[in-house]
C-alpha cells in the first residue's frame, strides 16, 4: 500500500503537493492476511486530501480516517458572526492552530520545515492565548527558547534552535513580545520571572550589536516578511529594515521595564535606554513610508502624533483601493491602530474585503486553514509558487485578536489575566451581529452585539468588575449579566 498526502488540488481537481518540496509525505505499509490497521507513530503529515498510489483490492471510503494531531490544549476562545464567510475564516484560524501546535509552534505542518518560528508565534500569541489554554504550551517553549539563547544574547529564528540563524528583529523579539502576553491573558507573573533574564540578554544583544547607539542598524532580518509592497523578486516588504528593527528594539525594552514593575526589579537602566531608543527614533524617523511603517509607529508608541499617523495609513490604504500592504510584521497590529484612532469602518472593510488581498479571499478559494500568501492560489487558479506555498500557516490568523476586540472583548494591562475587563463593542453596519466568548481564569466573559429593530442590542457576561464602554459611553459595573442599547450610528 502506497498513499501519497496533499493540502490542495489543482484547478482541474487534481490532487497537489508540489508545494511540500523535499517532503515525500508517504506511507509505504506492506500488507499481510487479515484485517489490520496502520498509524504512523514517528511522524505526522499535514494534509487535506489522501491520494492511493497503490492499494489492494477496492477501496472504500470507511476504511480510512484522520486523527488530528497537536497539543493538549483546552478550547477557550470562540467567535461567531452572521457572516458565513467570517465564520469559515474563524474556523480556518482554529484548525491552523490546532494543525501547527503540536509540541512546539511549528510555522507550518506540512512541507520540511516544520519548525518552531519565532516570528510566527509572537505575531500569533495573542489569538492563540484566546483560542486556547496556552499557558502550558508557551510556559514551556518559552523555556526550550531561553535553555537556546546564543551566547551574544540573540535568539534562534526557530526553537528549539536549529541551523537557521538568529538576530532578526520581530522574530527574536518573540523574546520579550510572548512572555508579556502569556502573562496578560492568564495573570500568572511566573512566566515574568522564569524569562526575565532571557529578555534582558535580548535587550543586551541589541544594544551590543547595533551599529548607531539607541537604534537597533545593520544586521541580517527578515524585515516585514511577504510585504505586498515587496520590490519584484523579494519576499521582503519595503519597510525599512532599520525602521522596523529599531520599532522592536524600543516595544521590547519597554516590555522588559512592563515585566521589571511586576517582578519589583530594578528597571532604572531599561527605562533610560527606552526613552534614549524613543527620542532617537524620532528624530532619526521623520516621515513613514509603507503601511507598515506607520502601524508600527503608532502601536509601539513612537510617533509623536499617532492620531495624524494613523489618519494617513487611513488616506494610504484608501489611495490603493482599501486593499492592505502589509506583511508578517505590520499585519498583526494593522486593523488595532485604525480602529484606535477613529477608522473602525476602515478596519472592518478590510476584514470584509473578499477580494485579493483580503482574509476573506482564501476562503471564496475554499481554504480550510489560514494562507502563507495572500494569493496561494491566484484568481485564475494558479498557485504562487512551489517553493514557499503554504496552505496551514497560521501568522495572518491573528487577526482574530482584533476580532474578539471588536465584538468587545479586551484585557486590562493593570489587571491580567480578566481581573478587571474592557469591554468596548465596535458594531459595523455590515455584520448583522457578532459574539466573542473567552473561558479566562476568572470565568467566561461574553460579548454579542447585533442589529435589532434599528438599534444595536449588546449582550454581556463579565466574571470580573468591568469598564463597559457603549457608543462612548462608559459605565463601571459589577460581575454579572447586561443588556444595553444604543442607536445606530
Amino acid at each position: 500500500m502506497e498513499i501519497s498526502h496533499g493540502e490542495v488540488l489543482d484547478k482541474e481537481g487534481n490532487f497537489y503537493n508540489a508545494n511540500y518540496r523535499a517532503a515525500k509525505s508517504k506511507i509505504y505499509y506492506t500488507c499481510c492476511d487479515g484485517v489490520q490497521t496502520y498509524q504512523p507513530k514517528m511522524t505526522f503529515f499535514g494534509f487535506r486530501y489522501i491520494r492511493l498510489d497503490q492499494f489492494p483490492g477496492t477501496p472504500r471510503a470507511d476504511q480510512f480516517y484522520a486523527v488530528a494531531v497537536h497539543s493538549d490544549m483546552k478550547r477557550t476562545g470562540r467567535l461567531r458572526s452572521s457572516n458565513p464567510l467570517l465564520n469559515q475564516l474563524f474556523s480556518n484560524i482554529i484548525w491552523g492552530q490546532k494543525g501547527n501546535f503540536l509540541d512546539v509552534p511549528t510555522d507550518c505542518p506540512q512541507r520540511d520545515e516544520r519548525m518552531g518560528w519565532t516570528g510566527d508565534a509572537q505575531a500569533f500569541v495573542k489569538t492563540a492565548s484566546y483560542n486556547f489554554d496556552v499557558d502550558r504550551f508557551f510556559t514551556k517553549w518559552l523555556a526550550d527558547m531561553a535553555a537556546d539563547q546564543l551566547p551574544d544574547g540573540s535568539i534562534g529564528h526557530v526553537v528549539p534552535t536549529l541551523y537557521v540563524g538568529s538576530g532578526s528583529a520581530a522574530w527574536d523579539d518573540a523574546a520579550a513580545i510572548c512572555p508579556w502576553q502569556i502573562y496578560l491573558t492568564y495573570g500568572d507573573k511566573e512566566i515574568l520571572r522564569q524569562q526575565f533574564d532571557c529578555m534582558k540578554k535580548y535587550i543586551g544583544f541589541i544594544t551590543n550589536s547595533t551599529k548607531d547607539p539607541y537604534l537597533w542598524t545593520g544586521g541580517e532580518h527578515y524585515e516585514d516578511w511577504l510585504g505586498l509592497d515587496a520590490p519584484v523578486g523579494s519576499y521582503k516588504g519595503s519597510s525599512r529594515a532599520d525602521f522596523i528593527a529599531s520599532a522592536f528594539y524600543a516595544y521590547s525594552t519597554s516590555l522588559v521595564v512592563k515585566a521589571g514593575r511586576v517582578l519589583g526589579e530594578d528597571i532604572s537602566e531599561y527605562e533610560r535606554l527606552y526613552q534614549g531608543i524613543v527620542d532617537t527614533f524620532r528624530k532619526t524617523f521623520t516621515d513613514y513610508r509603507t503601511q507598515t511603517e506607520h502601524v508600527l509607529a503608532v502601536h509601539f508608541g513612537l510617533a509623536e502624533d499617532p492620531q495624524k499617523t494613523a489618519d494617513a495609513l487611513a488616506e494610504m490604504i484608501k489611495a490603493c483601493g482599501s486593499k492592505l500592504q502589509t506583511g508578517f510584521v505590520g499585519t498583526p497590529y494593522l486593523l488595532h491602530v485604525l480602529s484606535s484612532y477613529g477608522h473602525t469602518e476602515l478596519a472592518y472593510t478590510l476584514l470584509l474585503r473578499t477580494e485579493y488581498p483580503s482574509w476573506l479571499y482564501p476562503v471564496t478559494k475554499g481554504a480550510t486553514a489560514v494562507w502563507e500568501h495572500w494569493d496561494g492560489i491566484m484568481e485564475n487558479g494558479d498557485f504562487w509558487s512551489t517553493d514557499m506555498n503554504s496552505f496551514n500557516h497560521y501568522a495572518y490568523g491573528a487577526v482574530a485578536d482584533w476580532v474578539y476586540e471588536a465584538a468587545g472583548i479586551q484585557t486590562v494591562e493593570d489587571a491580567p489575566g480578566f481581573a478587571r475587563v474592557k469591554i468596548a463593542p465596535q458594531p459595523d453596519h455590515r455584520l448583522d451581529w457578532l459574539e466573542a466568548s473567552i473561558e479566562t481564569r476568572k470565568g467566561t466573559v461574553r460579548s454579542l452585539w447585533k442589529q435589532e429593530e434599528g438599534r444595536i442590542r449588546y449582550e454581556i457576561t463579565t466574571p470580573s468588575p468591568a469598564e463597559i464602554v457603549i457608543a462612548g459611553e462608559t459605565i463601571e459595573v459589577e460581575a454579572g449579566d447586561y443588556i444595553f442599547y444604543s442607536e445606530i450610528a
